[in-house]
Protein backbone atom coordinates (compact mmCIF):
# COMPACT_ATOMS: atom_id res chain seq x y z
CA UNK A 1 0.00 0.00 0.00
CA UNK A 2 1.59 3.72 -1.08
CA UNK A 3 1.58 6.19 1.50
CA UNK A 4 -0.66 8.03 -0.48
CA UNK A 5 -3.62 5.66 -0.27
CA UNK A 6 -2.33 5.03 3.42
CA UNK A 7 -2.29 8.61 4.40
CA UNK A 8 -5.99 8.83 2.36
CA UNK A 9 -7.29 6.07 4.92
CA UNK A 10 -6.20 8.04 7.97
CA UNK A 11 -7.58 10.55 6.52
CA UNK A 12 -10.82 8.86 6.07
CA UNK A 13 -10.88 7.34 9.34
CA UNK A 14 -10.09 10.64 10.88
CA UNK A 15 -13.21 12.55 9.40
CA UNK A 16 -15.38 8.98 10.91
CA UNK A 17 -14.54 10.61 14.78
CA UNK A 18 -15.80 13.80 13.87
CA UNK A 19 -19.65 12.45 13.83
CA UNK A 20 -19.07 9.58 16.48
CA UNK A 21 -17.62 11.88 18.89
CA UNK A 22 -20.36 14.34 18.47
CA UNK A 23 -22.79 12.24 18.49
CA UNK A 24 -21.40 11.16 21.82
CA UNK A 25 -20.96 14.17 23.37
CA UNK A 26 -24.76 14.94 22.01
CA UNK A 27 -25.92 11.66 24.24
CA UNK A 28 -23.88 12.71 27.30
CA UNK A 29 -24.40 16.00 27.39
CA UNK A 30 -28.04 16.68 26.51
CA UNK A 31 -27.73 20.00 26.01
CA UNK A 32 -28.39 21.75 22.78
CA UNK A 33 -27.56 25.35 23.39
CA UNK A 34 -25.69 27.12 21.12
CA UNK A 35 -22.88 28.08 23.12
CA UNK A 36 -22.72 24.49 24.49
CA UNK A 37 -22.70 22.98 21.12
CA UNK A 38 -19.63 25.01 19.87
CA UNK A 39 -18.28 24.14 22.78
CA UNK A 40 -19.01 20.31 22.32
CA UNK A 41 -17.45 20.76 18.61
CA UNK A 42 -14.50 22.67 19.15
CA UNK A 43 -13.89 19.46 21.70
CA UNK A 44 -14.78 17.14 19.51
CA UNK A 45 -11.91 19.14 17.11
CA UNK A 46 -9.24 19.16 19.50
CA UNK A 47 -10.12 15.02 20.46
CA UNK A 48 -9.55 14.27 16.56
CA UNK A 49 -6.41 17.11 16.38
CA UNK A 50 -4.92 14.95 18.64
CA UNK A 51 -5.63 11.71 17.32
CA UNK A 52 -3.93 12.91 14.23
CA UNK A 53 -0.91 14.11 16.05
CA UNK A 54 -0.74 11.14 17.95
CA UNK A 55 -1.86 9.10 14.73
CA UNK A 56 -4.02 7.06 16.42
CA UNK A 57 -5.88 7.26 13.70
CA UNK A 58 -3.80 5.07 11.84
CA UNK A 59 -4.66 1.83 14.16
CA UNK A 60 -6.69 -0.58 12.52
CA UNK A 61 -7.13 -2.50 15.84
CA UNK A 62 -9.84 0.12 16.63
CA UNK A 63 -12.83 -1.88 14.78
CA UNK A 64 -16.37 -0.63 15.60
CA UNK A 65 -16.44 -4.47 17.73
CA UNK A 66 -13.82 -3.00 19.98
CA UNK A 67 -15.57 0.36 20.55
CA UNK A 68 -18.83 -1.20 21.16
CA UNK A 69 -17.15 -4.01 23.80
CA UNK A 70 -15.05 -1.18 25.59
CA UNK A 71 -18.12 -0.35 27.87
CA UNK A 72 -18.69 -4.12 28.92
CA UNK A 73 -14.73 -4.20 29.30
CA UNK A 74 -14.48 -1.13 31.66
CA UNK A 75 -17.67 -1.94 33.59
CA UNK A 76 -16.08 -5.48 34.47
CA UNK A 77 -12.27 -4.11 34.52
CA UNK A 78 -14.17 -1.14 37.87
CA UNK A 79 -15.29 -4.32 39.47
CA UNK A 80 -12.12 -5.94 39.47
CA UNK A 81 -10.65 -2.91 40.85
CA UNK A 82 -13.01 -3.02 43.30
CA UNK A 83 -11.99 -6.48 44.43
CA UNK A 84 -8.49 -6.04 44.48
CA UNK A 85 -8.82 -3.15 46.19
CA UNK A 86 -10.44 -4.56 49.08
CA UNK A 87 -7.30 -7.45 48.96
CA UNK A 88 -5.32 -4.68 49.04
CA UNK A 89 -6.59 -3.40 52.02
CA UNK A 90 -7.08 -6.35 53.94
CA UNK A 91 -3.21 -7.25 53.46
CA UNK A 92 -2.22 -3.82 54.18
CA UNK A 93 -4.25 -3.52 57.22
CA UNK A 94 -4.01 -7.15 58.51
CA UNK A 95 -1.95 -7.36 61.81
CA UNK A 96 0.49 -10.08 60.61
CA UNK A 97 1.81 -8.16 57.15
CA UNK A 98 2.37 -10.75 54.97
CA UNK A 99 3.49 -8.65 51.53
CA UNK A 100 5.65 -10.91 49.42
CA UNK A 101 6.53 -8.68 46.54
CA UNK A 102 7.01 -11.04 43.47
CA UNK A 103 8.04 -9.93 39.33
CA UNK A 104 6.81 -12.49 36.82
CA UNK A 105 5.61 -13.07 33.63
CA UNK A 106 1.79 -13.23 32.21
CA UNK A 107 1.08 -14.84 29.05
CA UNK A 108 0.09 -11.92 26.35
CA UNK A 109 0.67 -14.06 23.18
CA UNK A 110 -1.51 -13.46 19.69
CA UNK A 111 -2.41 -10.07 20.74
CA UNK A 112 -2.30 -6.62 18.55
CA UNK A 113 -0.47 -3.93 19.92
CA UNK A 114 -3.88 -1.90 21.07
CA UNK A 115 -5.12 -5.18 22.88
CA UNK A 116 -1.34 -5.45 24.60
CA UNK A 117 -1.49 -1.57 26.11
CA UNK A 118 -4.74 -2.39 27.04
CA UNK A 119 -3.93 -5.41 28.67
CA UNK A 120 -0.66 -3.53 30.37
CA UNK A 121 -3.11 -0.71 31.61
CA UNK A 122 -5.64 -2.93 33.21
CA UNK A 123 -2.94 -4.77 34.57
CA UNK A 124 -1.54 -1.17 36.19
CA UNK A 125 -4.84 -0.18 37.33
CA UNK A 126 -5.79 -3.18 39.24
CA UNK A 127 -4.45 -2.56 42.58
CA UNK A 128 -1.59 -4.67 43.47
CA UNK A 129 -0.24 -5.05 40.35
CA UNK A 130 2.03 -2.59 38.18
CA UNK A 131 3.00 -3.92 34.41
CA UNK A 132 6.80 -3.44 34.41
CA UNK A 133 7.56 -3.93 30.75
CA UNK A 134 5.92 -5.54 27.53
CA UNK A 135 6.69 -7.34 24.98
CA UNK A 136 5.57 -9.41 22.31
CA UNK A 137 4.33 -12.50 23.63
CA UNK A 138 4.80 -11.59 27.42
CA UNK A 139 3.90 -8.70 30.26
CA UNK A 140 6.33 -8.43 33.05
CA UNK A 141 4.37 -7.66 36.23
CA UNK A 142 5.01 -6.42 39.74
CA UNK A 143 2.48 -7.84 42.50
CA UNK A 144 2.16 -7.69 46.29
CA UNK A 145 2.13 -11.29 46.38
CA UNK A 146 2.33 -14.79 44.51
CA UNK A 147 -1.62 -14.46 44.34
CA UNK A 148 -1.96 -11.11 42.14
CA UNK A 149 0.30 -13.40 39.68
CA UNK A 150 -1.61 -16.55 40.07
CA UNK A 151 -4.47 -14.48 39.22
CA UNK A 152 -3.42 -12.67 35.98
CA UNK A 153 -1.88 -16.51 34.84
CA UNK A 154 -5.25 -17.81 35.53
CA UNK A 155 -6.10 -16.10 32.50
CA UNK A 156 -9.60 -13.99 33.30
CA UNK A 157 -8.05 -10.74 32.02
CA UNK A 158 -6.69 -12.11 28.83
CA UNK A 159 -9.78 -13.76 28.06
CA UNK A 160 -11.58 -10.30 28.58
CA UNK A 161 -8.98 -8.34 26.37
CA UNK A 162 -9.45 -11.06 23.87
CA UNK A 163 -13.48 -10.72 24.03
CA UNK A 164 -12.82 -7.01 23.21
CA UNK A 165 -11.41 -7.50 20.10
CA UNK A 166 -8.01 -8.77 20.56
CA UNK A 167 -7.29 -11.99 18.63
CA UNK A 168 -4.80 -11.62 16.11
Amino acid sequence: MTAKKNSRNGIRRLLWMVPILGAFWLVLSGHFEPLLLTLGAISAAVVCGMAWRGEFYLHRDVTLRFVLRLPGFLLWLAWQVFVSALGVVRKVWSPRLRLRPIVDEVPAQGLPELAQVVYANAITQTPGTLTLDVDDDRILVHSLDAAGIDELQNGAMLRQIRRLGGRR
